[in-house]
């Protein structure tokens, strides 16, 4: 065992290593039914011959991190591992198709069970594309999948692209250029990241990959033009549908997910349908983001726990199977399933002074008699539209989205950079950004569970964005993200109320935090999250082709007949 490992080991919490030598045959091919040979490296322990295979399938090569955490390590505890690279990646033949990989991998499951150092039983393991990975073989896979070890991934990621019909910029555009150099082992180097900041700046969209990679992405372009729901491309891409029948053959599955990681919201989604066929997943979630170690670790220790439990090596646990660590000095939460069965929802209403309280609005409501319904705007009619006079006894507030300065996105579940929990100070000192604010807490108040907003709106466009965020003040005054969400309006969708004004329902991100005593509570409102969200261009311009920018007008509402507000589960 090497130093590198003995240090990897102990920084994920592993005990000494059941297998310490290991023995690896690498570039090994493997031919798929068209032809195309990917190639893998296989880590064999020392004294076995034959066994449980547990099988990851990378995109970003098989040595480095991927081979020494998911290949060298998991070996050492006694388990055959082979890291396959995917089509079009490190050695393996043919074109990377990005999520298209349910037919490679029940072809490199039915290899593996026909070699005479595979038992028939294998796992799978791995975190983001290498979880979609073992969700596209898992239908397939049969009784031979045994078990899973999924961490921070979902069973589709078209959602985590177009979420609530916006369009996730930041990361796919970074992970579209990382993808284009290999050379950076699936990480993002200074040089790379300059050009992809340019690259979010780029109008239009369809230019972005140009700027950031200096050739054209097929891929990133069609993420730009099959952004329907129910387009072709994703429906070949989405496993979702395969995920109840994965969890009625009983296969043992783990899920590791932090509050603030870019799939939390799908992965929860395919915890309900394992739950909803009979499974009982291990749940973990944490106070991380995508690439938190600490949330790879625990991970790690769960997926080898299950691995452990399905082979014979350990008894298994018929405890809880739900462990939360909360933010904001939470501490754990052990549950028998999720949602919480134990907390309350607690609605949080936006007021006219800009506080926030438990009572709904009172604000009278004038007669709003001959106010104009919501009319389209396109590229045709780019001047802006001003919003007609408001009565001065309507509680609204407007703001203005000026996508040539658009609203900037700080901290929340992005891929790479700043991502996570941060200072908000500058955020909420622009023009383009509203904040609520309630009283000072005379208590914890532990929000723990999916949150909802209901976001009253009035404009002339049919054709805006509203995001939503809350945030933890602390008595110095200090603003700190906890949970947002987004939603994409487009023409009829939600259709206007009779006064012109439109009911905007958003789902954020779940949510597992104690706003502590002496703290408050901050709601803010604004337009978008750039370049973390696409910018609206003002327009009904399709997503990559807008090029003209237009700045738009919007009245949040919260009065007696629109009040706005943001549900919280709370605990009692």
């Amino acid at each position: 065992m090497s130093p590198v490992t003995r240090l990897l080991r102990r920084g994920i919490g592993l005990p000494a290593p059941r297998t310490p030598r290991v023995r690896v045959s690498r570039d090994v091919a493997v031919p798929m039914p068209d032809g195309v040979v990917l190639r893998h490296d296989h880590h064999r322990p020392a004294g076995v011959s034959r066994g449980p295979v547990v099988l990851v399938r990378s995109p970003y090569g098989r040595a480095g991190w991927v081979g020494l955490v998911f290949g060298r390590i998991v070996a050492e505890r006694g388990y055959q591992v082979v890291v396959q690279s995917v089509r079009g990646t490190a050695g393996s033949q043919g074109q990377l198709s990005p999520f298209d990989e349910a037919d490679d991998g029940a072809a490199t499951v039915r290899w593996l069970v026909a070699q005479p150092f595979c038992d028939g039983r294998i796992a799978t393991l791995g975190p983001s594309y290498l979880g979609i990975t073992q969700w596209a073989l898992a239908p397939e896979a049969g009784d031979a999948l045994a078990a899973m070890g999924t961490l921070v991934t979902a069973s589709q990621f078209r959602d985590q692209t177009y979420p609530a019909g916006a369009f996730s910029l930041d990361n796919a555009l970074s992970w579209a250029a990382m993808m284009t150099h290999p050379s950076l082992g699936g990480r993002l180097v200074e040089a790379v990241r300059h050009r992809v900041q340019a690259g979010f700046g780029t109008v239009p969209l369809s230019q972005a990959d140009l700027v950031a990679a200096g050739v054209p992405i097929d891929f990133f372009q069609d993420w730009l033009r099959e952004d329907d729901p129910d387009s072709a491309y994703w429906a070949k891409r989405s496993y979702a549908s395969g995920v109840r029948e994965v969890g009625a053959r009983g296969v043992a599955i783990s899920m590791t997910g932090g509050w603030q990681d870019i799939f939390l919201p799908w992965q929860l989604a395919d915890h309900a349908a394992l739950r909803a066929a009979g499974a009982r997943p291990l749940l973990r979630i944490g106070p991380w983001v995508h690439t938190t170690p600490a949330g790879t670790a625990a991970g790690i220790r769960d997926a080898l726990r299950t691995f452990d439990e399905t082979f014979g090596h350990a008894l298994p646990d018929d405890g809880p199977r739900v462990h939360l660590e909360l933010s904001g000095g939470g501490g754990e939460r052990v549950l028998p399933d999720w949602p919480p069965e134990h907390t309350v929802e607690q609605a949080f209403y936006l007021h006219t002074d800009h506080g926030l309280g438990t009572e709904p609005p009172t604000f009278p409501t004038p007669d709003r008699a001959g106010r104009a319904p919501l009319r389209a705007v396109t590229d045709d009619e780019p001047g802006r539209a001003p919003l007609r006079s408001a009565s001065p006894y309507w509680a609204g507030t407007r703001i203005t989205y000026d996508p040539n300065d658009p609203t900037p996105a700080v901290g929340g579940p992005i891929l790479s950079g700043a991502s996570g929990p941060r200072d908000q100070t500058a955020l909420e000192a622009r023009d383009d950004v509203v904040v609520f604010t309630g009283p000072v807490l005379g208590s914890d108040l532990v929000a723990l569970g999916p949150v909802r907003a209901t976001v009253h709106v009035r404009a002339e466009v049919e054709h805006l964005d509203v995001f939503v965020r809350v945030c933890d003040v602390d008595p110095t005054g200090r603003s700190v993200n906890v949970t947002d969400g987004i939603r994409r309006l487009r023409p009829g969708t939600p259709a206007p109320d009779d006064d012109g004004t439109v009911a905007v329902e958003i789902e954020l991100w779940p949510v597992g935090h104690r706003f502590a005593a002496g703290h408050r509570i901050r709601v803010q409102v604004s337009g978008g999250a750039h370049p973390r969200f696409a910018r609206h261009p003002g327009t009904g311009a399709p997503l990559g082709d807008g090029r003209v920018l237009v700045a738009r007008e919007r009245e949040v509402l919260h009065d007696a007949a629109h009040p706005s507000h943001v549900v919280l589960p709370v605990e009692p």
